[in-house]
């Protein structure tokens, strides 16, 4: 699998990665949304067992290998510059244009289960 990225998404991407290090972690939520499912990219401090690497350039991408069925071989990630939200897509679909990135890493939420991307956390 290769998500082609552009140059504004991967500087945002990077801004996020800030100086910790952390894997992005391609994720189809499909418990708990009350919808088909959503797609969300989090990050994460490692991989876990059955997740795979996607050619993503220089990012860490990586995804669950019993994910892969919902995507296609090749796909692109753009940006905004004004929004915090990014869009995936390829060829043939819009997998989404308001994907949010969501940092696991220092976070007692267990990675990655059920109905957790869009989950509404108190403030």
């Amino acid at each position: 699998m290769k998500i082609q990225i552009t140059p504004l998404a991967e500087r945002k991407l990077k801004e996020r990665l800030g100086d910790q290090p952390g894997l992005f972690k391609l994720f189809y939520d499909t418990e708990g949304c009350g919808c088909d499912g959503i797609n969300v990219l989090l990050i994460v401090s490692e991989a876990q067992s059955g997740d795979v690497s996607i050619d993503a350039h220089e990012l860490p991408f990586i995804i669950s290998r019993q994910q892969e069925i919902f995507y296609e071989e090749q796909m692109r990630l753009d940006a905004e510059e004004r929004f915090s939200s990014f869009k995936l897509d390829s060829h043939s679909q819009i997998y989404g244009k308001n994907i949010l990135v969501r940092d696991l890493r220092n976070t007692e939420v267990p990675q990655p289960g059920a109905g957790i991307a869009c989950e509404v956390t108190p403030r």
